[in-house]
């Protein structure tokens, strides 16, 4: 196997991997590879699936490509204990050919979908989405000649199948141990195209070239991964925070800035459900204001809250892989609520604290009279001499606490 750069004349399988979700991401990778396999007169692209599943958005646009390709596709289902399942199920039965690894298993294809608010479809509009995608995949199952009863189970009551039961059922054609057994299966086979013309496909002593995918689609891969989308979301927020009660720390800053950006990056990428993003703003939001409004702790609590809530709703996916993990979301939604909450009783201090320079912080000072008030005279206070006045007559050497400073750099005093 060679890679793509190094592919020869003689080149005519090539074969890309997909380890991933099915989103926009893999969705231009596949799609780049078919017209890849057409631009460079190959004879078969062979698709090696891994996956739980992902957006139906991504996996239509892949289907609606394998489907008009002019270069057979075969879906390889590997290796042992790896899974096409949901829209990789799919896009495997819209393959030409349809291979599994020993220790492998497809189906479990039952659209999930949520609200805007992140409950669950009601029963019309579920029953409306099931029979559409039941449709779907029976068109193309019945096309393909495969079995069209268990593609429909698959969507219907979610069944899942092993290798031996799908070959068993005629789902598949192959339960294959390698790539050189399903390019043996394809080797001189004729197959049906999806448009009903037939088709020879001629393998003998030909190579196979491997297309990775591009430095900038393995960056979107690693940023579309949920957790690290939630974690850079977090850091963020956190970042221009601290920047913004402790202004020209920069380096928070510019931290929090890039690791927003990035967030807002991959969000574009994965299904983000916005009423959960503005949960997580409102929580922070209620943490600020517990600044300036005494509420004995129940903005925080409600700012908890919010956060845990909007975290667990930030990210619409139809599958657990495509969203944040709990046991990320609770740890982190804890500390930073403590850290924000810290803030605030910081904050509340030191607004309760007295203050000790400027004009009110002469206010509680003690001095000591340097000439008789009677009302007006001069008091030594805070290392300073000062005019001073008071309500009576008070005797030179007494002490006195400043009790208002004036508006004509003078204070007033009374007689302790």
């Amino acid at each position: 196997m060679v890679l793509l750069a190094a592919a020869t004349l003689s080149a005519s399988v090539l074969k890309i991997t997909v380890n991933a979700p099915i989103h926009p991401v893999t969705s231009e990778y596949i799609r780049q590879a078919v017209d890849r396999a057409a631009e460079g007169n190959h004879d078969l692209l062979v698709l090696v699936l891994n996956t739980p599943g992902g957006l139906d958005s991504s996996m239509r646009e892949i289907i609606e490509k394998i489907l008009s390709s002019p270069v057979p596709v075969a879906a390889y289902v590997s290796p042992s204990g790896s899974r096409s399942a949901s829209a990789g199920f799919f896009i495997a039965v819209a393959c030409d050919i349809f291979a599994m690894a020993p220790g492998t298993n497809t189906g479990s294809a039952s659209p999930v979908g949520v609200s805007l608010t992140g409950q669950e479809m009601d029963e019309t509009m579920s029953k409306k989405v099931t029979n559409d995608a039941a449709s779907f995949i029976k068109s193309i199952a019945e096309k393909r000649g495969r079995n069209t009863a268990m593609a429909e189970a698959a969507v219907r009551t979610a069944d899942s199948y092993t290798e031996q039961e799908a070959l068993e059922g005629g789902l598949i054609d192959l339960v294959a141990g390698n790539l050189e057994d399903v390019l043996s299966y394809a080797d001189g086979r004729t197959i049906t195209r999806f448009d009903g013309e037939e088709e020879q496909i001629d393998l003998h002593g030909k190579q196979v070239v491997e297309m990775e995918m591009t430095a900038r689609q393995k960056f979107l891969l690693t940023i579309s991964n949920p957790n690290l989308a939630y974690l850079l979301l977090m850091i963020g927020l956190l970042g221009l925070y601290f920047e913004f009660s402790n202004p020209g720390a920069i380096l928070p800053g510019v931290l929090g800035g890039i690791s927003l950006l990035l967030a807002v990056f991959s969000f574009q990428i994965l299904p983000i459900n916005y009423v959960g993003l503005i949960l997580i703003l409102l929580a922070i939001g209620l943490f600020l204001l517990e600044i300036k409004i005494q509420s004995y702790g129940v903005l925080s609590v409600g700012g908890i809250i919010a956060m845990l809530i909007g975290s667990i709703m930030l990210i619409d996916a139809p599958i657990p892989e495509l969203k944040p993990s709990l046991k990320l979301i609770i740890p982190m939604v804890m500390g930073l609520s403590l850290i924000f909450i810290s803030l605030v009783v910081l904050a509340v201090r030191a607004y309760a604290r007295r203050s000790v320079t400027g004009k009110e912080g002469l206010v509680g000072e003690i001095g000591l009279v340097l000439s008789v008030l009677n009302p007006e005279g001069k008091v030594f206070v805070h290392g300073e001499i000062w005019k001073a006045a008071a309500d009576e007559k008070i005797l030179k050497g007494a002490k006195v606490e400043v009790i208002e400073v004036l508006k004509n750099l003078s204070i007033k005093v009374r007689k302790i």
